[in-house]
């Protein structure tokens, strides 16, 4: 049995169901430019609504801070979820009032109606009571979608779960089961492939991993920070220089729980960072003075990817190389190809997540080839430092 009660716990025939979801989607010119987020609430909305619910989409959009910002609107996303879903989806000009009582009201069974941006009003993200209660007032039942913003504690992904009948929904219940499937009950041997820039920012997703972890494929600037550490000569390259003890004690702590820590064997160097600068890759400990390491060589990918042959389970966050600008797009892409390959053969679970992570798996062609990929960026880090989620902690049973 799973800690949270999902869509197939209760009937939500005639039931309004205020669905928290993320509708916070790139726009530009009034005009949704990628709807992914939108497409990947389809099988909620349609388990919900096929089943007679009157489903209510409640979402923040961008940061207002309490003020009502006409291109903050959730009204233009809520016609291009009617494109996608086909069919009519309904608008209410606020989120709790007079105006999304009576827009709730009028809801028939199997209807669809968007609220207007939560964060149009200070007490979603205070989780003011007085909010939660008016929000909550609008609905029978609550189901939370929103995985990527589950790590806030704001009136729409906690408050409400306390008042109302609480529900995992299908993205959220896949997220959270695939999440478990990688870290918390694994398959071993498991490998956390971690890139980025700098260390700092990943202190204690490393001081989780390092316990959890079989292998710790380290890339990107953190890489550098490792070496110098290490007292490899590093050139001019990026590195947290004030970080190398730190650096140090991760190495030393990873040696003690048997995590053993994977550093690249190869680097391709050049002069500068920009597109197409002449580049060659060399040994780790080769690197000249006036030269930058900018991605992992071509050795390592492919030792990393002989390793997967005996690997259970990828966790992977973070590009580990500078992907952004080709040439040093090659070894974040071909290190993708290889786990999306050995996902595909069958025998391994993949998982990846963040927000770079998601911009380079897409770069590579390979987003849909690993076994699941968060879309969520905060959310999913705070989970892999193994943090408890409010929003996710709120629908336990």
């Amino acid at each position: 049995m799973s800690a949270f009660q999902t869509l197939d716990d209760f009937d939500p025939a005639g039931k309004r169901v205020l669905l928290r979801c993320d509708l916070n989607v790139p726009m530009s010119e009034g005009k949704v430019t990628d709807g992914t987020r939108l497409e990947r609430l389809v099988p909620t909305i349609s388990a919900l609504t096929e089943r007679g619910a009157r489903v209510l989409l409640a979402s923040h959009f961008g940061r207002p801070k309490g003020q009502v910002v006409g291109e903050m609107s959730l009204e233009p996303v809520a016609r291009e979820l009617a494109s996608i879903l086909n069919r009519e989806v309904a608008f209410a000009p606020d989120c709790i009032g007079d105006a999304a009582m009576e827009a709730a009201a009028a809801l028939q069974d199997g209807e669809i109606l968007v609220l207007e941006n939560l964060r149009f009003h200070t007490g979603e993200e205070a989780n003011d009571p007085a909010f939660v209660k008016s929000l909550a007032g609008l609905a029978d039942v609550y189901v939370n979608d929103a995985f990527s913003v589950s790590h806030r504690a704001h009136a729409s992904t906690e408050g409400v779960a306390h008042v109302l009948p609480s529900y995992a929904g299908r993205l959220m219940q896949a997220e959270l089961d695939a999440l478990k499937r990688a870290l918390e009950a694994p398959e071993r041997p498991v490998m956390a492939v971690v890139g980025g820039a700098k260390i700092g920012s990943k202190l204690e997703l490393l001081g989780n991993l390092i316990g959890r972890v079989d292998y710790l494929a380290i890339g990107g600037g953190m890489a550098n920070t490792f070496l110098f550490a290490m007292g490899v000569d590093i050139g001019k390259s990026l590195c947290e220089q004030d970080m190398a003890d730190t650096a140090r004690d991760i190495l030393k702590r990873a040696d003690g729980s048997g995590c053993e820590i994977i550093l690249p064997s190869d680097v391709v160097i050049a002069p500068e960072f920009k597109q197409n600068a002449p580049s060659q890759t060399v040994p780790v400990d080769a690197v000249p003075d006036d030269q930058m390491i900018l991605d992992i060589g071509m050795g390592t990918v492919t030792a990393l990817a002989a390793k997967l042959s005996e690997i259970r389970t990828v966790v992977w966050n973070g590009p580990v190389g500078a992907f952004e600008v080709p040439p040093f797009d090659a070894g974040t892409s071909e290190l993708a190809r290889a786990v999306a390959d050995a996902s595909q053969r069958g025998g391994l679970l993949s998982v990846a997540g963040g927000g770079d992570t998601v911009a380079a798996l897409n770069h590579a062609g390979v987003l849909d080839r690993f076994s699941y990929v968060s879309t969520a960026g905060g959310a999913f880090l705070e989970w892999l430092e193994g943090k408890e989620l409010p929003g996710v902690a709120a629908l336990s049973r």
